[in-house]
């Protein structure tokens, strides 16, 4: 894939909203004098209680490009509400494999954070312990509805939010500041996802599909033909191509290597969410209550009929590579299937023979976004619902389910209120972890040093490199 336009300007626009990140020209870090002048005026914004962010040698902190379209954006003081862990005194709390940070959106254009520590557990009335979310911001971030957000994992360094305010901002947690937004997009996003660490992937109801690098976040390739608003992209866990599915009732297959489309399906129904399952090897598709399981050859292995109207799908797997289906309803439950073998899903497209295991309890409204992420071989599952509030399950009871006991009802370990928001998307993700798994199960280890950051930022761009020329 390339780049559209130069990676490194020898200008860098300003972006609408943001103030221009200090000793950014070349003027300031040329001369003794302007590097005292910067040191001067960081301790008196310090005193301000302001943390100004301070430009770092590593390229990957390029700014998202913007079009200005005339409408004033939201400037939110990202710096002064999060809490990151300093060197010094949190660096050994930043490796304690046990703190996430989920983060949910609303259409009260809200962003939530909220972190906890999954080894603080407080008994709670009935005796049982539970875990308590921290907020550490709570902001306007958009100037409209959030319809979607994402966290790149591991170690959540980029947080991206999009709404119906067609922009898509981009924020870096560990750093504690907003770069701008992207104005990529005609419409409202309805998607957006970290596929890696180096790239981000948004849809949008102008029926396109955008992909940004984020060295520069400039735009890689822009996926064309939907006839209509993109409901749902899923990326496979390769990385290599990704299923989307929207109102012209197609589902179509983009390969992310060459930046095109390789296949188009007529469904004939609107698909309304889309998932690949964790091993890959399969993928659902949602359709107002029902659930379309599909082989990748297209081949139809099963269909779900849940009770109430679907509102998202997600997969996790054990230890054992049995697959299970966690899917949010208007019924205010998650309720988890278990999908039968690819050896037993010859395909009679039985529903019987795929049980329930067990639900997931506490809403009181409709649930309308989940996530999971499993740290330290424990699954975790975040879910939000217009009810206004985020749980947080453990999942490690469910995924030992052997089939010889009644469904099981889970209660959440950790509950935030937010006293009313009507929440729409939640992501989650580790603060700064040094072992971790996404949702594929698979381990991956990351040093936590300014020095080896762009190092390893740049190893994984050569290898993802490596692969596109091996595919050409």
């Amino acid at each position: 894939m390339s780049h559209n336009g130069n990676r490194h300007p020898s200008k860098k626009p300003k972006l609408a909203g943001v103030e221009p990140v200090l000793g950014s020209t070349r003027s300031q870090t040329s001369t003794g004098k302007a590097a005292q002048k910067k040191a001067a005026l960081k301790k008196q914004l310090v005193r301000q209680n302001v943390e100004k962010p301070i430009r770092r040698k590593n390229p990957e902190d390029g700014h998202p490009s913007s079009k200005d379209k005339g409408q004033k954006a939201t400037t939110s003081k990202l710096s002064s509400v999060l809490k990151v862990p300093t060197k010094a005194k949190d660096s050994k709390m930043a490796n304690d494999g046990g703190r996430l940070l989920v983060v949910a959106g609303c259409y009260e254009k809200i962003l939530y954070g909220l972190e906890i520590d999954l080894q603080k557990r407080e008994k709670g009335e009935e005796g049982e312990e539970r875990a308590g979310f921290t907020p550490v911001f709570v902001f306007p971030a958009h100037i409209s509805c959030v319809k979607a957000v994402a966290a790149s994992r591991p170690s959540g360094k980029w947080l991206a939010s999009g709404g119906t305010d067609e922009s898509i901002k981009i924020w870096d947690l560990r750093r504690r500041k907003e770069l701008g937004s992207l104005q990529q997009h005609q419409g409202s996003v309805t998607h957006l996802s970290f596929p890696t660490r180096t790239h981000l992937l948004s849809a949008s109801e102008d029926g396109t599909i955008c992909v940004y690098h984020t060295r520069d976040w400039a735009v890689l390739a822009t996926l064309r033909g939907h006839k209509d608003r993109v409901n749902d992209v899923a990326v496979h866990p390769s990385a290599k191509v990704c299923l989307s599915v929207g109102k012209d009732r197609t589902l179509r297959m983009w390969d992310l290597m060459r930046g095109k489309g390789s296949a188009s399906v007529k469904l004939g129904k609107e698909g309304e969410g889309v998932r690949w399952t964790s091993s890959g090897a399969r993928f659902a598709v949602i359709s107002a209550s029902t659930l379309d399981i599909y082989s990748t050859k297209m081949a139809l292995l099963q269909t779900i009929h849940h009770p109430a109207r679907i509102q998202a799908i997600h997969f996790c797997r054990d230890q054992a590579d049995r697959e299970f289906a966690l899917i949010a309803a208007e019924d205010k439950l998650v309720t988890i299937y278990l999908l039968p073998s690819l050896v037993e899903d010859a395909g009679d497209g039985d529903e019987s023979s795929i049980p329930i295991v067990a639900t997931l309890n506490g809403h009181t409204n409709r649930v309308k976004a989940i996530d999971s992420i499993i740290i330290q071989k424990t699954t975790y599952v975040t879910s939000v619902s217009s009810d206004g509030r985020i749980h947080l399950y453990d999942l490690t009871d469910i995924l030992g389910w052997t089939g010889q006991s009644d469904p099981l009802s889970v209660d959440p370990m950790a509950v935030y209120d937010t006293k009313g928001s009507r929440l729409t998307c939640v992501t989650v993700t580790d603060c700064g972890d040094t072992e971790m798994a996404n949702s594929d199960g698979l381990p991956r280890k990351r040093k936590h040093t300014d020095e080896s950051e762009g190092d390893e930022e740049e190893e994984e761009e050569e290898e993802e490199e490596e692969d596109i020329d091996g595919d050409d």
